[in-house]
């Protein structure tokens, strides 16, 4: 594929890959929640007067830029409605190249169930973005142990790597049982395991707080290789103690460093531990980098001024796909990092949580590549 390194033997992260199932394996399959987003742009939601929509969800929105940029065969898990907004959801679910397994529900036209809506605006310069919820009788939020057939997904599709995230386990006091299931389905089928902690106090509130959400957490990356999340994740998602992060800069990697060791202490099945580093000096302009640890060494990438950000939403999910990808490929260490935090940065550039970047473009950014112009 083009822009892929050339090198003749992958790298081995220790994290036992199995091989490409055939024609119609799957190389990754995530299990999450699918939204819509109504954006308004410049303008306030309180006074908008039409909106953009954007298809999103933090584990959809992985496998979607694995698929649409960099080529792989992926799968979503959710719950799907049948009426007209989950049809436009499946619309975009299948444009970019994602095989659903969904759990059907039928919306009576009252009460629902629904697709999640979120809500939010772009900001400008000194005020910031605006990004509000609702998943009032959410679809998703109605999943249960029990609603996948994992041996049979995992076992006809041949998947390589499984992933989720913390959004969606906070979502219902009945999802993590569905969602440590998941994990400990794909441990057992030989899967390679992600989880993108994702903490959100708001969230974990309805089910206990923050020790319903490190109790259900410890549980989830018991089983998991690959961990995507900052420090402040770790600490309150994990209950790892670590500094006080509000006292660092948020692109020093020192609370990053500091809190690894306790993490691989407490779960040593963790091979890899990444996250972004990025500092808002305002709406549009960004400070950005990337910090990672792979088997007992950290790597730092660059740090890059963004301007003009044109939709901060997403950035996260498209480093972690990018992350993910180099992974896959059997990259170098610095590659990885390298290929998460250009592809995170450039789909920052783009309307939506969803890459429009090709892999050519990730690769030249990657490799130091400038913004002048492609002809």
């Amino acid at each position: 594929m083009a822009g892929e390194p050339a090198a003749s033997v992958p790298v081995d992260h220790g994290l036992n890959l199995k091989p490409v199932a055939g024609e119609n394996g799957l190389d990754f399959i995530s299990l999450g929640a699918l939204v819509h987003r109504l954006d308004s742009g410049l303008i306030p939601v309180r006074k908008a007067t039409n909106f953009n929509v954007h298809v999103s969800g933090a584990e959809f929105n992985t496998s979607a830029n694995l698929a649409d940029c960099f080529g792989l065969r992926t799968g979503i898990c959710t719950a799907m409605v049948r009426y007209p907004i989950g049809d436009l959801c499946h619309e975009r679910v299948r444009a970019m190249g994602v095989k659903p397994f969904y759990k059907y529900f039928d919306h009576d036209g009252v009460t629902g169930p629904n697709m999640a809506t979120v809500f939010s605006d772009q900001g400008k310069a000194c005020r910031a973005p605006v990004v509000f919820y609702n998943r009032s009788n959410e679809a998703a939020q109605q999943l249960r142990k029990g609603d996948f057939d994992w041996p049979t997904i995992f076992g006809t599709s041949g998947a390589r790597w499984f992933h989720s995230g913390g959004l969606f386990v906070a979502l219902d006091e009945n999802l993590p049982e569905l969602v440590i299931d998941a994990f400990q389905n794909a441990k057992g089928a030989g899967m390679v395991t992600s989880y993108d902690l994702n903490y959100r106090a708001k969230l974990w509130a309805r089910q206990g707080g923050v020790e319903r959400c490190q109790e259900v957490n410890n549980r989830i990356v018991a089983n998991v290789d690959v961990l995507v999340g900052n420090e402040e994740d770790m600490q309150l998602g994990l209950g790892i103690q670590g500094q006080d992060v509000e006292k660092e800069s948020k692109l020093d990697p020192a609370a990053f460093y500091s809190i690894i060791e306790k993490v691989v202490a407490k779960h040593p099945n963790i091979k890899v531990i990444a996250t972004t580093l990025r500092e808002a000096k305002s709406t549009n302009t960004h400070r950005w980098s990337a910090v990672c640890w792979i088997q007992g060494k950290t790597y730092i990438a660059p740090q890059m001024e963004i301007d003009n950000v044109l939709d901060r939403v997403g950035g996260g999910d498209g480093f972690a796909s990018g992350f993910i990808y180099a992974l896959m490929q059997g990259m170098s260490p610095e590659e990885c990092l390298r290929y998460g935090w250009a592809h995170g940065a450039l789909l920052t550039t783009y309307p939506g949580d969803t890459t429009m970047a090709t892999i050519d473009q990730v690769a030249a950014m990657a490799k130091g590549g400038s913004a002048r112009i492609q002809r």
